[in-house]
């Protein structure tokens, strides 16, 4: 081989070499790369261990103050409201007048009947002084039994038709009194209706009476607390807006259906002895003390989503991993949260750290050594 060729050779190699050099770190680089992206990162999480505690809880709603005894006051029969003399608020007193209609017509009316009857009185009185005529001449032989038979005939029609107009007259009477609107009982207006000058009819509310001094404080309550509240609890009512107000109470009456649109079901808690202060339409928070039963409670951070239900990042302490379990939630509040199903005593649950968790993930507890 010549030197020119050997020359060459040893150039080729040197040029290779220095490419390999080159190369090297880039490929070395990379491989460490994939080989740290491959090592999954230990997670430092902060846990809790799940027990079981006995605690009542205190739940609260708003609701609102209504009359115990509440009745709608209409007229019986239809017409023009000459006067309206209720307002909202104002207490009224058994047969006080509320309301009057124009009575024409049914002055009228009553004229007519008495009229009526005065002019059935007059054939009654006819027709009784021709029997008693035909008596005396039967009794003496001076007559038939046909006239005899027809003058008793007369009277009866006539006393008959007395006894129509007589009832006729005490329904005029009615029509007349049905244009007065009366108080019933004594109370309080809680609403009023059409203004004088308006036609109503029949039946149609004019004002509502709150009778009596009795107070309802109304709530909507979900179906889940009604299964879980005690037997007879006593609930306290306070105003919403002056909280130093409060009274005392029991369930009365628990509607028997839902509402079709908030699924919730209506409560009524008679208030005993409630200050005047109370007042018809105010608003007010009602509180009930749950019976204490054994409930596994968590801290609210634990809590995530998972399928569009609540979950919670679960330690498996052999492997320390984490696995998302879904759980039924009982009642939460901002502290913590009340699990009804899901997890039980004894297992881990994470607390701190949730967000950044997948399944499988590796996780080092806090305040332990490392893994």
């Amino acid at each position: 081989m010549s030197a020119c060729a050997s020359h060459l050779m040893k150039t080729r190699r040197l040029r290779q070499a220095g490419l390999i050099v080159l190369i090297a770190p880039v490929l070395f680089t990379a491989c460490q790369r994939e080989t740290e992206t491959a090592a999954p990162a230990v997670r430092p999480v902060r846990t809790v261990t799940v027990e079981k505690s006995k605690a009542g809880t205190q739940l609260t709603f708003t609701g609102r103050i209504e009359a115990e005894d509440e009745v709608s006051l209409s007229f019986r029969i239809g017409g023009r409201l000459l006067e309206s003399n209720g307002k909202l608020g104002d207490r009224v007193e058994r047969g006080q007048v509320i309301a009057r209609l124009e009575p024409q017509n049914e002055m009228n009316g009553l004229r007519q009947a008495q009229a009526a009857l005065a002019a059935a009185q007059g054939q009654l009185v006819q027709a009784r002084n021709q029997f008693e005529r035909q008596q005396t001449l039967f009794g003496q032989g001076w007559t038939t039994n046909v006239n005899f038979d027809q003058a008793k005939q007369a009277q009866q029609t006539a006393q008959s038709q007395v006894d129509a107009a007589e009832a006729q007259l005490k329904i005029a009477h009615d029509l007349v009194g049905f244009t007065e609107l009366k108080a019933d009982a004594p109370g309080v207006l809680t609403a009023t209706g059409p203004a004088a000058g308006e036609v109503v009819q029949a039946g149609q509310s004019i004002v509502r009476v709150a009778r009596k001094d009795g107070r309802d404080a109304i709530f909507d309550i979900p179906a889940q607390v009604l299964r879980t509240a005690p037997s007879d609890p006593e609930i306290s009512v306070s105003l919403t807006d002056d909280p130093a107000v409060t009274a005392r109470g029991r369930i009365r009456e628990v509607a028997p259906q839902a509402n079709p649109a908030t699924r919730t079901f209506e409560v009524k808690v008679g208030l005993t002895d409630p200050p005047p202060a109370i007042r018809l339409g105010a608003t007010v928070t009602g509180r009930m003390e749950t019976e204490a039963v054994p409930i596994i409670e968590i801290p609210a951070t634990a809590l995530t989503k998972a399928n569009q239900q609540p979950a919670v990042w679960v330690v498996d302490p052999t492997k320390n991993t984490v696995s998302l379990r879904n759980i039924d939630v009982l009642r939460f509040n901002q502290a913590l949260v009340a699990v009804s199903q899901g997890i039980d005593t004894g297992e881990i649950v994470v607390t701190a750290g949730v967000q950044a968790l997948h399944p499988g993930q590796k996780i080092r507890i806090l305040g332990s050594g490392p893994s």
